[in-house]
């Protein structure tokens, strides 16, 4: 399911027209996004939690040359599925 999907699902859903459906899904977007950069984690019961952790600088090595490279550390963006959304995909 793509972008355009989804808010025409949540236009039937909800009832809203396909426009309001699509300033409620960006209003969500860039609420998470301004969240984890503030580094907050966001906790929907039964849905997940959105959190961002600390990835350290690591090596590693270039695969057709064989050199090595050394990895930044940086912060990355993760999803934890709730207990009610995983028993909901695994039925």
């Amino acid at each position: 399911m793509n972008k355009s999907e989804l808010i025409a699902s949540i236009a039937g859903a909800t009832g809203l027209t396909k426009n309001n459906s699509a300033k409620a899904l960006d209003a969500f977007i860039n609420t998470v996004t301004k969240s984890l950069i503030k580094g907050e984690e966001i906790r929907l019961i039964g849905f997940g939690t959105f959190a961002v952790s600390k990835r350290a600088a690591t090596t590693g090595h270039n695969p057709r040359t064989g050199a090595e490279l050394k990895i930044p550390a940086r912060k990355v963006a993760k999803f934890k599925p709730g207990k009610a959304l995983q028993e909901a995909v695994n039925k």
